[in-house]
């Protein structure tokens, strides 16, 4: 059987643009809302053109001893030069949490595919 995960790339986010960079703390406390930010080339600034941009950042939470992960948001970006507007690749949102567990983004590139990011949370 083939499976998606065989497109999935991954990177140092310093040294490659594609990978979404997962902005929260490592620690919060439990129940409390905190802010959970996406971006891509902080470090390596990403085109954002109509020939070559990030369309969608996915972002999902997988806590521990969960079998399956909770999708926290689905992020479009659709202006690429269209009347001269033009979106940034940078999600906000903001969530509370009541286990430690692992945050996972996905970004695409329309050019360069899928890329993929992870960061455990802590939760006290």
């Amino acid at each position: 059987m083939n499976s998606l995960s065989q497109f999935l790339q991954t990177g140092d986010w310093k040294g490659e643009k594609h990978v979404p960079i997962i902005h929260c703390p490592e620690k919060v406390k439990a129940g409390e809302g905190f802010e959970l930010k996406i971006s891509v080339g902080d470090e390596i600034k990403h085109p954002n053109t109509a020939e070559h941009h990030i369309s969608w950042f996915k972002v999902f939470f997988h806590g521990k001893d969960d079998k399956f992960p909770v999708e926290i948001g689905d992020f479009k970006f659709t202006a690429h030069g269209e009347g001269n507007v033009y979106d940034e690749p940078i999600a906000v949102t903001h969530i509370k949490l009541n286990k430690s567990g692992t945050i996972y983004a996905l970004s695409y590139c329309n050019i360069h595919g899928l890329w993929e990011n992870s960061k455990e949370i802590v939760v006290e």
